[in-house]
């Protein structure tokens, strides 16, 4: 009776490292959509408030809002990243 009679086929290795390089992919695209997502956000808000300003038909509930929602964004998107570099550096600190 032989133990070791398993011999892995290289393909499926291969195969598994491509898998691996698109979910990359899809969460770079993921992280950057959000990202432009924020942006967007801190557009809107810009560009209702400088309409308020001008005294343009602009409710001030509506400036509010857009504000709010931008500076909770960009909160957001501060601890995101602030996850994501504290994840980097666990996976540095571990030991092979």
């Amino acid at each position: 009776m032989k133990i070791n009679e398993f011999i892995p086929r290289m393909k499926m290795f291969e195969e598994k490292n491509v898998h691996i390089k698109k979910e990359e992919n899809n969460f770079l695209g993921l992280l950057k959509e959000q990202l432009d997502n924020v942006n967007n956000k801190q557009i809107q808000s810009e560009k209702s408030t400088e309409a308020f300003i001008k005294g343009e038909d602009i409710d001030i509930h509506e400036v509010t809002i857009n504000a709010e929602e931008a500076k909770m964004s960009i909160e957001l998107a501060v601890q995101v990243r602030n996850k994501i570099v504290e994840a980097y550096q666990e996976l540095n600190r571990m030991q092979l």
